[in-house]
């Protein structure tokens, strides 16, 4: 059928690019419109005139900046943790012989089967009571919060991916053995092995890795909502900007909330084209499906 119909194929990829990018365009558009024009019947896609206010205003009622700086603090530290922890144990898991060395994978296979949410109320748990910490004393005591009235109470439960280190390890199984064991030779120790020899091999994987990871991150909510709802300096955008959709005149505050998840939308994007050919290729060199 496609060597009968090669217009046929153009036209399923055509139809299916258009359903993908109209969202996307009609999000930019109505970050444009002034009060009163979104939503209305019947619905018109332009602007009736292109005005940068409600950016001005997200920056304002949404307090953009901070959440901004806020979501990038946040990915940022954790994408580059994970990188680092996921390839470290990722390396041991795969090119080092010791004692126990299956059953730790398997358990950290097992990580991965626990439901995110059954994990929330534990971990909070641990935030609050983190030795030395918001006033807490040695056992976790008689403070005021714990972490949980800093951005460490979003980065540290992320700073370790069970995915990752599967990921990395699946990849550094296919390395040949004799490239490390020449290495050793020239008298590298496993330091320096791990950072001139194998982390440049998995490059591809890696940028895979932090893709994924950096998206992940910059759209997480639940644990962000739940750590900010005692302090909402913590905030996020997705968060912050989702509060201002719930509690304000929508009709008003949706062009707002538009201008708002397109400045959120920006840095995925770019991050994402900036690395798309190594996120192909990583995929497939590590059989990720």
């Amino acid at each position: 059928m496609r060597r009968r119909f090669p217009w046929f194929s153009y036209l399923v990829v055509v139809i299916g690019g258009v359903a993908m990018v109209m969202p996307f365009l009609d999000m930019v558009m109505s970050s444009f419109k002034g009060a009163g024009e979104y939503g209305v019947i019947p619905y018109e896609f332009l602007p009736e005139s292109f005005s940068l206010d409600n950016y001005r205003d997200a920056f304002s009622q949404l307090e953009l900046g901070r959440l901004f700086r806020n979501s990038v603090i946040v990915t940022v530290s954790v994408t580059i943790s994970v990188l680092v922890t996921s390839s470290m144990a990722g390396y041991a898991l795969a090119k080092l012989r010791f004692r126990g060395r299956a059953v730790i994978f398997r358990f950290i296979l097992a990580t991965m089967m626990l439901p995110p949410f059954l994990l929330l109320i534990p971990v909070f748990l641990i935030m609050l009571n983190w030795p030395l910490a918001g006033g807490n004393d040695l056992l976790g005591r008689g403070g005021d919060g714990g972490l949980t009235t800093s951005l460490l109470a979003l980065i540290l439960p992320f700073t370790v991916s069970g995915f990752g280190i599967f990921l990395m390890r699946q990849f550094m199984v296919s390395l040949p053995d004799e490239m490390l064991e020449a290495a050793r030779i020239d008298g590298a120790n496993q330091w320096q092995t791990w950072r001139l020899i194998v982390l440049p091999q998995t490059k591809p994987v890696a940028i895979t890795l932090g893709l994924i990871t950096f998206i992940g991150m910059w759209n997480e909510y639940i644990w962000t909502l739940l750590i900010s709802s005692s302090e909402p300096s913590l905030q996020t955008l997705p968060v912050g900007i989702q509060l201002l959709q719930s509690f304000l005149d929508p009709d008003r505050t949706m062009p707002i909330v538009m201008a708002g998840l397109v400045v959120s939308t920006l840095p995925v994007l770019v991050v994402f084209l900036l690395f798309q050919k190594y996120y192909v290729r990583g995929v497939v060199l590590s059989g990720l499906k």
